[in-house]
């Protein structure tokens, strides 16, 4: 059985991380399963905890008044899901949905943010591994509102 540190060694989060970042993030962690059709999070809630994709999907989804909750991205192994927990007030902006049975690693954000605040090498660390893939997310969003809205 592998151990926290290990398998946060092998998330690509935190692909070539520092020993001391795995063993600080480690401390903070721990291993959830969701089943089919459970929230990891819902819109508005408390951000306390984020979560690193080990096995299955999770769908993103925006609340949309008067419709179903609108899937935006669905996320698989290798990702994340959350980042509200960087950001004040620290409350979700979206709901993250299991689409299947759905192993995750996750992280305490008042734990992280507690040491981040504590050693802002380790926060500035956090940041260059989170910024990245939120750039990706945020251009993958954009690309599908002009594939959605683009065409006339």
């Amino acid at each position: 059985m592998a151990t926290l540190e290990q398998i946060l060694q092998e998330h690509s989060l935190f692909a070539g991380a520092p020993a001391e970042l795995i063993r600080l993030v480690a401390g903070c962690a721990r291993n959830r399963i969701f089943q089919a059709g459970e929230y990891l999070f819902r819109e508005g809630e408390p951000a306390n905890e984020f979560f690193l994709i080990r096995q299955g999907k999770v769908a993103l989804e925006i609340n949309a008044p008067g419709r179903a909750a609108i899937v935006f991205e669905t996320l698989t192994v290798g990702d994340f899901a959350g980042a509200s927990w960087l950001i004040p007030p620290y409350r979700w902006v979206f709901n993250a949905r299991a689409v299947e049975l759905t192993r995750t690693t996750g992280i305490d954000a008042a734990c992280l943010r507690g040491k981040c605040e504590a050693d802002h090498e380790l926060g500035y660390e956090m940041m260059k591994r989170f910024l990245p893939a939120l750039v990706t997310r945020l251009h993958a969003t954009r690309l599908q509102i002009l594939d959605v809205y683009g065409k006339h």
